[in-house]
């Protein structure tokens, strides 16, 4: 198993950019979703999502984060909107 922390640097080494952005990332165990809950922030804009756990090891091992990667971009497209 691993932490929180590590699965948040993991997220921001497979997406660089978040950082770059400005993004807020925070990362929680959700006990009652049994899954990961990934909360993406920029300015007043807001997305939470959540990778279950096989979704997660998948990420954690480097092979894709693929529910995420979409979260980012329609938060993108959020921002660059305005």
């Amino acid at each position: 198993m691993y932490t929180k922390e590590q699965l948040c640097k993991k997220i921001t080494e497979v997406f660089p950019d978040i950082g770059a952005c400005g993004i807020n990332i925070s990362v929680e165990y959700d006990t009652a979703n049994q899954a990961w809950a990934v909360d993406l922030k920029k300015g007043d804009h807001e997305l939470k999502t959540f990778l279950d756990e096989p979704e997660a090891d998948t990420c954690m091992a480097g092979k894709q984060c693929v529910s995420l990667g979409l979260q980012i971009a329609q938060l993108r497209k959020n921002i660059e909107s305005l």
